[in-house]
């Protein structure tokens, strides 16, 4: 066999011979073509005997392969030489992403990495790749595409991208149990932006869509609220008028709307009781009033029957701003900060609620302490919320 111009081996043996053959040439076109020329066996088999010459001659080899444009091949050859960042480069050629990233961490190009393990479909190795940098943005992006939207939309919500959480929370199922709580705060966002029509419209979406959407009193409210927002008082006292009656089971106890506020939304089914335990109801006549703006808070009024309306001020000129029923909750805050409150809640109708005190609720988190942590973590992203939503 000449040098210049080597003979293809015959299938079924002699790869020693071609490996040889393309080490010596010295045009890398010519010896790119002789490898292409060879069967996909034979070119199997080389590779596995290039695996023992020396680094130096993988090299060549892989230079070869490139030129051939067998990109994984190469990026093989490279492996074990210090060439990490090569061989990820030769396999992102290939789209051989996962095999991209775990070469570009061997050198420690991270970011690259995670981008090349979302890129290939490897979702959860690329969330965890992104915490470690701390790249919130991508490990929300990632939560979504994992089929984790809300989880999603609570970090952008933390990141104040209200546009990026509206998406995110579009994506939580009708089935899923947080279903609605998603559409509430895609409501609120979307009324807060200005888009009030767009939230109504929402809303309908949502009620036409599930079944069990259709009498859920948050949703109620909500649509009463935006409508009075949009000047349609009249509307709004019809929809109110139509709040479904409590369950015989909520009526009991009141336990799922007490479980359905956000800021209990990660106590454990024993802390969930024991809260529940420390919460009485009560009846209050109509033009009792609940809160008062500027005092300090008295505690949490879960609504169970009845509506309370919620004004401005206490002045006879105070603004209405909305009209509650059953489901729905007010003095959350006076539970974990003494502040004055920001608004004056009087019974529209006889009232029956469940109240937590204050003193009540303290001592349930100086003996709960696991509960106290996570109902501070999570009213403290509330609130934050709340700041940005208001800042728009």
């Amino acid at each position: 066999m000449s040098r210049a111009e080597p003979e293809v081996v015959e299938e079924g043996g002699g790869t020693l011979q071609a490996l040889q053959a393309l080490l010596l040439m010295e045009s890398p076109d010519m010896a790119a073509r002789f490898y292409e020329e060879l069967s996909a066996a034979q070119r199997e088999r080389l590779l596995r005997d290039a695996a023992q010459v020396s680094p130096r001659d993988r090299q060549r080899l892989a230079e070869v392969l490139r030129w051939a444009r067998d990109f994984s091949g190469a990026a093989s050859l490279l492996q074990g030489c210090d060439m990490d960042a090569r061989v990820a480069e030769l396999y992102l050629l290939d789209g051989q992403y996962v095999e991209a990233a775990e070469a570009f961490l061997r050198a420690g190009d991270v970011e690259r990495a995670a981008a090349a393990f979302e890129r290939g479909g490897a979702l959860e190795r690329a969330l965890e790749v992104y915490r470690g940098l701390g790249a919130r943005e991508s490990v929300a992006n990632c939560l979504v595409r994992l089929g984790r939207p809300f989880e999603g939309a609570q970090l952008y919500r933390e990141l104040g991208q209200l546009h990026a959480e509206v998406d995110a929370l579009g994506c939580v199922p009708v089935g899923d149990v947080r279903h609605v709580e998603s559409v509430l705060r895609m409501c609120k966002l979307l009324d807060a932006e200005g888009y009030t029509r767009r939230a109504l419209a929402l809303l309908a979406d949502t009620v036409r869509g599930s079944e069990g959407a259709r009498g859920d009193p948050a949703l109620v409210a909500e649509k009463a609220r935006l409508l009075r927002r949009m000047g349609m008082d009249a509307e709004a006292e019809a929809v109110i008028a139509r709040l479904p009656a409590p369950t015989p089971e909520q009526d009991a106890s009141g336990y799922d709307y007490l479980k359905a506020i956000p800021i209990f939304g990660e106590l454990s089914l024993a802390d969930m009781k024991d809260l529940h335990r420390v919460a009485r109801q009560v009846l209050l006549p109509a033009g009792s009033v609940l809160l008062e703006k500027g005092t300090l808070g008295v505690g949490l009024f879960v609504l169970l029957e009845g509506s309370v309306d919620v004004f401005s001020g206490a002045e006879p000129d105070a603004r209405h701003l909305n009209t509650l029923g059953p489901g729905a909750y007010l003095g959350e805050i006076s539970l974990v900060q003494d502040a004055p409150v920001s608004a004056r809640a009087k019974a529209r109708t006889t009232v029956r609620a469940l109240r937590i005190t204050r003193a009540g609720f303290q001592h349930y988190l100086d003996t709960h302490e696991a509960a106290a942590l996570r109902i501070y973590r999570l009213f403290t992203q509330n609130l934050a919320a709340r700041v940005r939503a208001l800042s728009i």
